[in-house]
């Protein structure tokens, strides 16, 4: 169910104080979380049922401006991609410009059949729309190389390969109006072990975090693939843990 402040209370405020708030600040369902992190950017979450960790909640990211919104990541199924769409459209009376999975693995773009027939165009990395075609799952649409740079109202986000880790394709996006990075599978929560390995290139990994931190070092928030958002201590643990020996 949606939490809604109650009108009443809505009034109140206005007539005292003149503030009036933000149109939505959080959602929560069974299957979807959204928690407004600033202004104009928002963390989604939804949940991977795997043999191997279980359920697995997934972060992704949705930046917004003018009405207009750019999703980081699908949910973790189209039914939930549906439910973040509607949530944007008609809390956040914008329109969802793009989308953008991150890597090639499920918990990025499960969703990306449902965005496409919402009309909604997909961009991604071009190993990210090799390696999907591998593995038998739908790609983005449209294809970029090492870089790219979207426009979501009067404000930019630019989408970055910075190099190889959690997988060969892993990029992240940075939002300068709001010093936000999501950091995808790329980057750990602080304390994390190191995960899915599998499609990872984890001597390259700490090197491919160190330039994170010297492309973007006015960076405050930054949300990674999954667990809790911080600051640059989610680089500082990410770069040691790799850079331990088993």
């Amino acid at each position: 169910m949606k939490k809604r402040v109650k009108p009443g209370v809505v009034l109140l405020v206005i007539l005292f104080t003149g503030y009036r708030p933000s149109a939505a600040q959080s959602y929560t369902s069974e299957t979807l979380r959204v928690e407004q992190v600033s202004d104009r950017v928002y963390q989604h979450t939804s949940f991977l049922s795997t043999e191997s960790y279980g359920m697995v909640p997934c972060n992704g990211m949705v930046v917004v401006d003018g009405g207009e919104a750019i999703i980081f990541d699908t949910p973790t199924s189209g039914a939930v991609s549906l439910e973040l769409i509607d949530w944007v459209e008609d809390e956040l009376q914008s329109s969802v410009k793009a989308v953008v999975p991150t890597h090639f693995h499920r918990d990025c773009l499960a969703g990306l059949d449902d965005f496409h027939r919402r009309r909604i165009p997909s961009y991604g990395y071009r190993r990210t729309v090799e390696l999907a075609r591998q593995n038998g799952v739908t790609p983005p649409r449209h294809a970029f190389s090492d870089s790219l740079n979207l426009t979501v109202g009067s404000q930019t986000v630019r989408v970055v390969f910075a190099g190889e880790g959690h997988t060969k394709d892993n990029v992240v996006a940075y939002f300068p109006a709001e010093n936000a990075l999501f950091g995808g599978c790329l980057i750990k929560e602080v304390g994390a072990g190191k995960g899915n390995l599998e499609d990872a290139n984890p001597s390259a990994w700490p090197t491919t975090v160190a330039r994170l931190r010297k492309n973007y070092p006015a960076v405050k928030i930054i949300i990674p693939g999954h667990g809790k958002r911080g600051a640059t201590e989610l680089l500082d643990y990410t770069q040691r843990l790799f850079s331990t020996p088993e």
